[in-house]
């Protein structure tokens, strides 16, 4: 995955108060991932970041669509998304990751890039079974359709007449 300089953010300057950021994504923006789930999609991205002596917060709203191929006739969709992400970054003196949503930022850090946080953000949002949304009302039963085989229906009515025979013992 590439950090995209359009995605940037300079900290450096900031004051320690309240900051909004705008950003968009599009179908190229996906091209910058390998092997990736999602590879064509649009929308925006709203950032407000609070700076404080001690820590950097960062509030995502992503706001969107993205195409899917649908499991059942593989049409291509637009499916709606829109995702809410709280991301905190604390200054220490070496940068690593705490966890999926805190991380640890030097302390001179000039600039923090929202990329890889909107690109996996997004493909997180891609649902393990994708429908096209036609096939919403349809209920799980109508998947299975099953279709007979005329050769069935004759071996039903042409019983061994040994079999018969056994029937009229009884």
């Amino acid at each position: 995955m590439k950090e995209l300089k359009e995605y940037k953010i300079e900290i450096f300057g900031l004051s320690n108060s309240t900051h909004d950021f705008n950003f968009t994504f599009s179908d190229e923006f996906f091209t910058h991932f390998e092997n990736s789930l999602v590879s064509k999609g649009k929308g925006t991205c709203d950032v407000i970041l609070t700076k404080t002596d001690a820590m950097i917060t960062l509030n995502m709203t992503i706001n969107g669509t993205i195409e899917l191929e649908c499991d059942r006739s593989l049409e291509l969709f637009d499916f709606p998304i829109e995702v809410k992400k709280e991301i905190i970054y604390k200054y220490g003196d070496e940068e690593k990751e705490l966890s999926e949503d805190v991380f640890v930022i030097p302390h001179g850090a000039q600039e923090i890039n929202i990329s890889t946080f909107l690109y996996e953000s997004i493909s997180l949002e891609v649902p393990m079974k994708k429908l096209h949304p036609k096939f919403e009302d349809d209920s799980e039963d109508d998947e299975m359709i099953y279709i007979s085989d005329a050769s069935e229906t004759k071996a039903e009515e042409s019983t061994d007449p040994r079999w018969e025979a056994l029937k009229k013992l009884k």
